[in-house]
């Protein structure tokens, strides 16, 4: 058993310390901003609550991390209380945060500065994934951390890889959403257009579900595309979020980014029409709202 620290309940981290409490049956301490959530989930878990980030990483071999954006990350580490006033040598703070690759690598400087180690570890899955304890972590960090780490990450992972130095963990996650970008946008116009050549929609998304086509978005989210039924999770606020860190990061490496860069402003798009919260499958109704227009 471990002491490990967990800072931010929201979708994602209420269900992964969840199975970190439940799997690991490790001594979990959990900060969140709203303490009332906190509470809840001690209620729910057990274990037991903090005033501050620093409390909580206050003799924790673990601090795992969940939260918003850059600023909050820093602000939870950094700033006043957070946890790497306390972070003790040979600790290792885990982030499951989506974040810049640059806000990794300076996070893991400061660890390193206090004996500590970093892991930059975003995750892919959405809210059914964490819910189900099947997410996908994405790791950058020094091989050492990571060997003592992944056996708590394993609790609420069904892969989690090591990908290279701090930093590398953000990167593939940029790489994850850039890919799903293109594929949600395909598979929006796939299905906008097999509407409008009167197909027998279901038949047709069988069909090409068996062949090169298929993705998890097509196996998961055709359905409820037609339907119009954009509550699953992921929102479009978030991923244009995502797609802002991809895009910025792309100015800095050279890549080319069109596709992204189209798809970031249809997504703007779908905030217009009032769909800032639904989930990124919603690129569809934008098609549909073009057409009515029309």
């Amino acid at each position: 058993m471990s002491k490990v620290a967990w800072i931010g309940l929201g979708i994602m981290g209420y269900p992964m310390a969840g199975h970190i409490r439940a799997k690991g049956e490790h001594d979990l301490v959990v900060y969140n901003r709203t303490s009332a959530k906190a509470e809840q989930w001690v209620a729910e878990h057990g274990g037991t609550t903090t005033a501050t980030p620093a409390e909580a990483a206050k003799g924790a071999e673990f601090v795992f991390c969940c939260v918003g954006n850059d600023d909050d990350l820093r602000h939870v580490t950094l700033g006043k209380n957070g946890a790497f006033e306390n972070l003790g040598s040979g600790a290792i703070f885990i982030d499951n945060t989506t974040a810049s690759a640059n806000v990794a690598r300076e996070l893991a400087a400061a660890a390193k500065d206090r004996g500590a180690g970093f892991l930059d570890a975003p995750v892919s899955g959405g809210q059914a994934g964490a819910e189900n304890g099947a997410l996908t972590v994405m790791v950058g960090g020094e091989p050492a951390a990571f060997e003592k780490a992944q056996p708590v990450m394993d609790c609420y992972a069904r892969q989690v890889r090591l990908l290279g130095p701090a930093g590398s963990g953000q990167l593939t996650k940029m790489v994850n959403q850039l890919c799903i970008a293109g594929l949600v946008q395909g598979l929006s116009e796939g299905i906008h257009f097999a509407e409008k050549s009167g197909l027998d929609i279901p038949a047709v998304m069988d069909t090409i579900s068996k062949g090169a086509a298929q993705s998890w978005q097509m196996e998961n989210r055709w359905e409820t595309m037609m339907q119009g039924h954009f509550e699953f999770g992921f929102a479009v606020d978030w991923m244009r979020k995502d797609l802002a860190i991809c895009l910025d990061e792309a100015r800095r490496n050279g890549a080319n980014l069109p596709v992204a860069a189209l798809v970031d402003q249809f997504y703007s798009e779908v905030q217009r029409m009032g769909g800032p919260r639904w989930d990124t499958s919603s690129l569809i109704a934008r098609l549909n709202n073009a057409e009515k227009k029309s």
